[in-house]
């Protein structure tokens, strides 16, 4: 029996996340209400990040690097890895990136969390947390594929 080999479609869609981590970022993570008359208004990373960058410096650096920096430049480590341009020797670095970068999902959630049990407004999940989250995930199964290859001789 013929097997196909897993490094094609590796490649593949981790080129996808190029793509899609930015999609993620723009697309509505939330819509947030204060009062259940009035319209939601739509939050994305981008929007969230815009925000927190009037609010607070220090944190917009901390989540713009957990958000946005960490999962593309971890992505960006495994594709020149796939494609030869790095050397295996930095997948360790990227494994940290991608655990830096799982926390922002978790921020998230704790904030729907948080703002869903306070009970003063609206809060509706919107189809980019989905995708941001299905972007990080996929980004951590496919850097947990590559570190389970064999080195190719």
């Amino acid at each position: 029996m013929k097997t196909v080999s897993r490094g094609p479609m590796l490649k593949f869609a981790n080129l996808a996340l190029l793509i899609l981590f930015p999609i993620a970022w723009a697309a509505p993570l939330l819509r947030a209400g204060l009062l259940p008359f009035f319209g939601l208004d739509t939050i994305s990373v981008l929007s969230g990040l815009q925000t927190l960058w009037q609010k607070d410096i220090f944190l917009a650096v901390v989540v713009s690097f957990l958000a946005l920096f960490a999962p593309y430049l971890k992505v960006i480590g495994i594709a020149l890895i796939q494609f030869d341009l790095a050397s295996p020797k930095l997948k360790p670095a990227l494994n940290l990136l991608g655990k830096l970068a799982m926390a922002d999902v978790f921020l998230i959630a704790i904030y729907i969390v948080v703002a869903k049990g306070v009970g003063v407004g609206r809060l509706e999940t919107g189809w980019g947390l989905y995708l941001f989250t299905a972007c990080v995930g996929a980004s951590f199964a496919i850097s947990h594929l590559e570190t389970k290859k064999a080195p190719q001789a």
